[in-house]
């Protein structure tokens, strides 16, 4: 099945406030407190990024990016991973808004991006 709007889905350590200003825009934006998936660790949070078909955005680049070649190397799939350095919420959004404008949620597939 082909999507092209990315769906998010924001780990815990990411600000809320970011989901409320993708919202805005009109794109779909799940967070960990909407999922009740707080205190959950990585590999929970991104398996259920899978489940949902959705792209995980974290400020966690070590161990996203170790998952990431755990994936690979399992042949498993993800649906992408944004990983974001730490910045106030509006430049972050406005840095997601340039990906969201022009990936297609297939292109995202076992794909990381950085912002």
């Amino acid at each position: 099945m082909s999507e092209i709007f990315i769906e998010l889905y924001l780990d815990e350590d990411v600000s809320v406030l970011i989901a409320d200003l993708i919202r805005a825009r009109g794109f779909s934006v799940t967070t960990t407190h909407d999922a009740k998936n707080l205190g959950k660790n990585d590999v929970e949070q991104l398996e259920y990024a899978v489940s949902q078909r959705k792209v995980l955005l974290t400020h966690n680049r070590v161990d996203f990016e170790n998952l990431a070649k755990d994936y690979f190397n399992e042949g498993k799939t993800h649906h992408g991973i944004i990983i974001a350095v730490r910045r106030l919420p509006y430049e972050m959004t406005q840095r997601l808004l340039m990906i969201l404008n022009d990936v297609t949620s297939d292109e995202m597939i076992n794909q990381i991006r950085y912002i």
